[in-house]
């Protein structure tokens, strides 16, 4: 939650609501983290009301440790599907060489990493300038990276310091550069970065359907450590742009 903050925060009976304008799931759901007092039922309802009143689908964000024990079986019960299956995992950097020398790597600001990062992401418009916003929220070390190939970007990500923790985020390549060495070269800088910076152990989240992120992560020590998804509301009806 600190390294992909949301724009507003609602506490409700142990669950957190997060709201950043529909740009991704993760910072638009609920995240049920501790035990309540409410009736479920009850607090289910007055979720649904509170993200249909934001113009947001209605989106829970799951693990198994979520609270209280049955919400994941009571969401499907009522119809919930079960969206983006994401694998969490865990590198610890004691073993990590320095990372392979790339005069080409820049580190930037982020209003030079922005428009590179959209341009790759085939983001624009409402949701850039929602992206900026959550950035610039990130209150631990946000440290953002590109690679130049040619003259021209083709690899950008960022990392998150927190303690003794480098989150990756946000790895993107050119579609017309992958399978180059680009990606992988880019997470070893960052990596290296944190390590640099006092970092012990990286860690990422990756779609369980992302094979070419998965054998990446997996040449590069990372372990899976635990898994989360989502649970959506197929009755969630509004759909405008604040729901890409």
């Amino acid at each position: 939650m600190n390294a992909w903050p949301s724009l507003q925060t609602m506490l409700y009976d142990g669950w957190v609501l997060r709201f950043a304008d529909g740009y991704t799931k993760r910072a638009n759901s609920v995240h049920p983290l501790y035990s309540s007092s409410l009736d479920v039922e009850e607090k289910v309802k007055a979720c649904e009301e509170i993200y249909q009143g934001e113009g947001l689908d209605v989106v829970f964000k799951m693990t198994a440790s979520a609270q209280p024990d049955n919400l994941d079986q009571s969401l499907a019960a009522k119809g919930y599907k079960a969206d983006s299956r994401t694998s969490v995992q865990v590198s610890e950097l004691d073993g990590l060489d320095k990372a392979p020398a790339q005069t080409a790597l820049l580190t930037e600001d982020l209003h030079e990493w922005l428009p590179a990062y959209c341009k790759l992401s085939n983001i624009g418009g409402r949701r850039e300038l929602t992206l900026e916003q959550l950035l610039h929220n990130v209150v631990p070390i946000l440290y953002l990276a590109s690679i130049r190939h040619q003259g021209q970007v083709v690899a950008c990500g960022m990392g998150v310091l927190q303690e003794r923790f480098v989150g990756l985020f946000d790895i993107v390549t050119d579609a017309n550069f992958r399978r180059q060495g680009f990606g992988k070269q880019l997470v070893l800088n960052i990596l290296a970065w944190g390590k640099r910076n006092g970092a012990q152990t990286a860690y990422l989240q990756v779609m369980l359907n992302n094979e070419p992120a998965l054998r990446l992560y997996s040449g590069l020590g990372f372990k899976e450590i635990y898994t989360y998804w989502y649970r959506i509301n197929p009755k969630s009806e509004i759909k405008h742009a604040k729901t890409n």
